[in-house]
């Protein structure tokens, strides 16, 4: 599935994700994921579930990402998503998450997903604090990590 936002292409397509730039920024930029090893995110990108990314339609460079891990019936988990800084401010982070939980497979899904910073960006499609019936066990390597 390819999408047009603006100037930009969003795709489902496994086989166009720029390995490198994704490698380049999870292991620098994203405070999530820093801790990952190359080898990490890449059993983590063959294994989605589903992957979305944003290509600029000059030269195809990717701009934007975002993957998800899934049962395939009715839970999804939203991770690793990011959009460069320098293309930020157009809506493209939104119309990211837009296509991977509304316009796919999923779109009917319970959707899970960690943030330390973007609370205001996934409210506006849902996501909110857990109600009571949800519990979780922190990964301990991420806890151990010094600031």
């Amino acid at each position: 599935m390819v999408i047009s936002h603006g100037s930009y292409e969003l795709d489902d397509s496994p086989a166009r994700i720029d390995v490198e730039g994704l490698w380049a920024f999870l292991s620098t930029d994203a405070y999530w994921g820093r801790w990952r090893t190359r080898e990490d995110v890449e059993r983590q990108l063959a294994s989605a579930w589903r992957v979305v990314g944003a290509y600029t339609p000059t030269n195809a460079r990717m701009v934007g990402f975002a993957r998800a891990i899934s049962d395939g019936v009715a839970f999804a988990y939203l991770a690793d998503v990011y959009v460069l800084p320098e293309v930020r401010g157009d809506g493209l982070g939104k119309e990211l998450v837009r296509t991977m939980i509304d316009r796919g497979p999923g779109a009917h899904f319970r959707w899970a997903l960690h943030t330390d910073d973007a609370h205001g960006l996934y409210a506006q499609f849902g996501f909110s604090p857990p109600d009571q019936r949800y519990l979780e066990r922190p990964d301990r390597r991420v806890a151990s990590l010094p600031d």
